[in-house]
């Protein structure tokens, strides 16, 4: 039995195996079927503190990896697919069908971006295809951008992209969007953006140059096909977060993230979450290494009050 397992191996579940590990509870970390998480598909991060220069995203996680192990945290392959936390110690269990037990767990399974599942959409992500402005807005300066999604998230990623690119073109494949009415009010009255309605998108274009280059549009009114230059093409489609395994077990709002109860704690004592499992405000690496941090502590000190 494990003092400590620790699901999934972005920048919270890194962290909290660091702090485990150096407080000697021993982690045994689980990597799930995104090692890395969102940052292992991300090209460079130059908002990381500490890396002046920037840092391309796959070798930030390993390099945690890497210090979380020099403190005796073990790393496993594997997804846990089902879960009981009805009672202690709680028990996972592998696709491969093995059974974990622990004490205490932290969830740090992240949150999965939903993709439109275009031809040339997985190949490009990092090299113009992105799920988040903040992370990337910064390496498309005065080009011309592009975002995908009718939500509050379009919304506000397009018209925080308007600090960098010269134009962002705003595309929804409905008439009608189902954000709020200020969001969609501060989209209109953005000089910078252009609404793209009634309009899908059936490919991206790289032309062989490796890095986005334009788009193939179809208005699904007029069947209409036409193709447009763009630099920076954002999916705003919203997230999943990866909470399968704990539904009818953890409290999760409508969405499926993880409800908060107080810190890095969930409903089930000797639970923690950290990251974007929990956090579908900021989602950034630098919060989700703080989450991961505190679910650690909290479960240090959970530990330590049953006398251990």
């Amino acid at each position: 039995m494990r003092n400590v397992v620790i699901l999934g191996t972005g920048c919270a579940g890194n962290t909290a195996a660091i702090y485990a590990a150096r407080a000697n509870l021993k982690p045994l970390v689980f990597e799930g079927h995104e090692p890395g998480g969102q940052l292992s598909i991300t090209t460079e991060v130059e908002n990381f503190p500490g890396f002046p220069e920037g840092i391309q995203g796959p070798e930030l996680v390993e390099n945690m990896k890497k210090q979380a192990q020099r403190f005796g945290a073990e790393y496993r392959h594997g997804r846990v697919v089902e879960a009981n936390l009805r009672q202690r110690p709680f028990t996972l269990k592998l696709e491969d069908g093995e059974v974990f037990e622990t004490r205490t767990l932290i969830v740090a399974t992240g949150a999965s971006a939903r993709w439109l599942n275009l031809p040339n959409e997985q190949k490009l992500i990092g090299y113009g295809v992105s799920s988040c402005a903040t992370c990337d807005g910064f390496f498309f300066r005065d080009k011309q951008i592009m975002v995908i999604g009718g939500g509050d998230s379009a919304m506000e990623e397009a018209n925080f992209l308007t600090r960098f690119g010269r134009q962002v073109m705003l595309v929804h494949r409905r008439e009608a969007f189902r954000a709020s009415k200020i969001m969609l009010e501060r989209v209109k009255n953005n000089p910078k953006i252009e609404l793209v309605l009634n309009t899908i998108v059936e490919d991206i274009y790289d032309v062989e140059k490796g890095h986005v280059t334009g788009v193939k549009l179809r208005n699904i009114v007029t069947n209409e096909v036409t193709e447009r230059p763009v630099d920076g093409f954002f999916v705003a489609i919203g997230h999943i977060p990866n909470t399968l395994p704990f539904v009818g077990q953890l409290d999760l709002d409508p969405d499926g993230y993880i409800l908060s109860h107080g810190g890095a704690r969930t409903n089930i004592a000797g639970v923690f979450h950290a990251g974007d499992v929990q956090d579908r405000t900021y989602r950034q690496a630098i919060t989700a290494a703080g989450a991961g941090c505190m679910a650690a502590i909290e479960a240090e000190r959970f530990l330590e009050a049953e006398g251990d």
